[in-house]
């Protein structure tokens, strides 16, 4: 579906340029048109997540969206701004991972499908999903994006966007532990040999960015591979 929409290739061309891990930086407008906001009714963001066809998003489980209860914001780049135009949708399915656990975030996923289709614009449009063949070995490097904490204070109106690399599962065992990380799960960050410290760099500026999208691109398509958890 995101390939038939023309999924993965944004209208606005991202600036991505070298490894910036720490603190991140300002995303062009509309440069990440799958990007989404979940918010409350009172516009509180509390999760980001993905835009995977024109009837479905994907998050993390532990954001434990509800509908009725949250929407989805497609098209912001300023929560502060009035004059974007957002799309607004409401949540009519939440389907968690049937083998979600919530003790050490195994299978971390959740597909939400809209009440209605979002209209494809210049700044709406799906990512594709990579598959278990897409080729990105570790060292490869990726974005996330989303509005989380860039240090101890509140998180910023401008959507964020950061680099890093992959990390191996050997490399990701020898700083979380061997029983903390499963199959299910890919690590990124630190640059190429990874430290302890420059993980909890990245950790600390991912608060808030929950189930947003971690991308790589292949021959000018991103592809997403996983969820920030």
């Amino acid at each position: 579906m995101a390939s038939a929409l023309g999924g993965g290739v944004p209208s606005i061309p991202p600036q991505v340029s070298g490894l910036k891990i720490v603190n991140g930086q300002n995303a062009v407008s509309g440069s990440w048109p799958w990007q989404v906001s979940l918010q409350d009714a009172s516009g509180f963001h509390f999760c980001g997540g993905s835009l995977i066809s024109q009837n479905w998003v994907v998050t993390a489980a532990h954001c434990r969206v509800i509908p009725g209860r949250h929407q989805v914001i497609l098209s912001e780049h300023d929560r502060q701004s009035n004059a974007e135009p957002i799309q607004v949708k409401s949540i009519s399915r939440v389907i968690t991972h049937p083998y979600y656990n919530s003790q050490n975030f195994n299978n971390n996923v959740t597909p939400l499908k809209l009440s209605s289709p979002v209209q494809i614009t210049s700044r709406v449009s799906p990512v594709c999903l990579a598959s278990s063949c897409t080729p990105f070995p570790s060292g490869t490097c990726c974005v996330t994006t989303g509005w989380g904490k860039t240090g101890t204070t509140s998180s910023p109106c401008i959507l964020q966007q950061v680099t890093l690399p992959l990390l191996s599962s050997a490399q990701c065992k020898q700083y979380w532990g061997q029983n903390r990380i499963t199959e299910a799960m890919i690590c990124a960050g630190a640059s190429g040999v990874a430290s302890a410290p420059n993980l909890s760099l990245l950790l600390l500026h991912l608060q808030d960015d929950s189930g947003g999208p971690l991308v790589c691109q292949s021959s000018g398509v991103w592809f997403q591979l996983g969820i920030v958890s």
